[in-house]
């Protein structure tokens, strides 16, 4: 077993993965820039270091982090998820120093991370991709003749992309025109690479991805689906699992798309398989995150099986833990990214200090975050501040707890988007389970929510500066 990991990562990630350290008696290691100094997984380490002052170049140095975790005697580093976590230069220099890195192989990440020879694998194996290119374009001439043989609309995507960047919808041949080299600028400056691929757009799609583990001795399971299809402009919002939109049939088959998809790539650790799901209820392989995601936690809630333990494990050379017939389902499990944005605002970014926090609790409640009253949140970072998973046993009392757990979360000082998944969480085609990823813009209403402070928050506010005046 692994003795000493370094987590090259930072907030909420960070503290799930120091947890499932202590956990499993293993010492952590966390890193910090300067503006990260007083984040809650600088505190809950073994051991912490300063990488610089810059906010975001100590997080990418590759050879400056196996450096330090050769200098502290790890014997592992867990990338987390964002920064360096798909980075195949990063999985490299781990294995020439010696040092495990918790994730597939740099070979794997390299392939999997090239969205062109992903689908050219992903053909190779018998699984659906949507129409398009099999190789990079050369150029606006052929990106025009492919998409005139399989119809707009079309999406002309950044072959190294990633989080919903360097990806437009044209739905015409001006439109390719005129996104064509913006797609090529946003690929070459969040990516480092010009290279971009065109496939046809399905539109308003459910979302639905694949959770997958595989370890070094053969074996390969899946954790069942979820559902991401409540997000805007390709980054999301609220997931769930399972989708509640799934029949077992469907259930059954997309998994058996994602075990086949990561055993024809030779797969290892923890990943994730995305579909889109069309409305003649086809699916289309879209594309295989290479690292533990954002929204592990709803999978861990409704199977039981803690994902970052057995990505430890898989990577000290360890067996999976469980045979396939072994994993069963559980209920529903619902995670909200709370993120520092104003909705009414156009989802600008609202940093500042965090005045008062409670977090949610009860039964079926968990929270993931690095956050505290008095934490100022830095504005260098991506804005979530918490995920809130809520679990039940069916669909309606899911919804139930959610709003329970919105409302019972105090968070002052900034603006979130605790009152604007209210506002989801109460409309009927949420409630129905009907819904796809076109559902944010569909509804633009929704974010004209009252800000009129609720009877329980109006009297917490009192109570506390009552508190305050009288020193109790």
């Amino acid at each position: 077993m692994l003795r000493k990991i370094l987590i090259a990562n930072r907030g909420e990630i960070a503290v799930r993965i120091i947890r499932a350290c202590a956990e499993m008696g293993i010492r952590s290691v966390a890193i910090y820039s300067e503006a990260d100094r007083f984040s809650l997984h600088v505190k809950k380490a073994d051991e912490s270091y300063c990488i610089g002052s810059e906010p975001m170049s100590g997080y990418l140095n590759v050879y400056a982090l196996v450096d330090l975790a050769a200098a502290t005697g790890c014997d592992a580093i867990h990338p987390g998820y964002g920064f360096l976590s798909e980075n195949a230069g990063f999985a490299k220099a781990c294995q020439e120093r010696g040092i495990v890195f918790i994730g597939p192989s740099a070979e794997v990440i390299s392939r999997m991370g090239d969205k062109t020879e992903a689908r050219k694998a992903m053909l190779a194996a018998g699984i659906p991709v949507t129409p398009g290119t099999e190789d990079n374009l050369s150029g606006i001439d052929e990106a025009l003749q492919v998409a005139d043989k399989i119809g707009y609309p079309v999406m002309l995507k950044a072959t190294s992309g990633g989080g919903g960047r360097g990806i437009r919808r044209c739905d015409s041949a001006d439109e390719l025109l005129r996104n064509y080299a913006r797609v090529i600028s946003e690929a070459t400056k969040a990516f480092g690479s010009a290279d971009v691929f065109l496939e046809k757009c399905i539109v308003n799609p459910k979302h639905i991805e694949v959770q997958i583990l595989a370890d070094q001795h053969g074996n390969t399971i899946h954790l069942y689906e979820r559902d991401c299809s409540i997000q805007r402009r390709n980054q999301k919002l609220i997931e769930i699992a399972p989708s509640p939109q799934l029949d077992e049939a469907q259930r059954q088959y997309i998994g058996g798309l994602a075990v086949l998809a990561a055993k024809a790539v030779g797969y290892t650790n923890a990943g994730t398989v995305e579909f889109l799901l069309a409305d003649d209820g086809r699916f289309y392989f879209m594309e295989m995150n290479t690292r533990v995601q954002v929204e592990h936690t709803i999978t861990e809630t409704i199977t039981g099986v803690d994902i970052v333990e057995e990505q430890i494990r898989v990577a000290a050379g360890l067996a999976l833990r469980f045979k396939q017939e072994e994993i069963v389902r559980r209920g529903f499990a619902i995670e909200f990214r709370i993120n520092a944005e104003d909705p009414q605002n156009g989802f600008l970014p609202s940093f500042g200090r965090i005045s008062r926090y409670y977090a949610p609790g009860g039964p079926g409640v968990r929270t993931d975050t690095a956050i505290y009253t008095g934490y100022d949140i830095p504005p260098f970072y991506d804005s979530m501040l918490a995920k809130v998973v809520v679990s039940a046993l069916t669909w309606e009392d899911t919804i139930k707890r959610g709003e329970r757990a919105l409302r019972d979360m105090g968070l002052f000082g900034i603006k979130t988007t605790i009152p604007y998944y209210l506002e989801i969480l109460k409309h009927p085609d949420f409630r129905a389970a009907s819904f796809n990823t076109g559902f944010v813009e569909k509804y633009p209403d929704l974010v004209n929510y009252s800000n009129k402070p609720r009877p329980e928050v109006l009297a917490s506010v009192i109570a506390a500066v009552m508190a305050a005046h009288t020193g109790l």
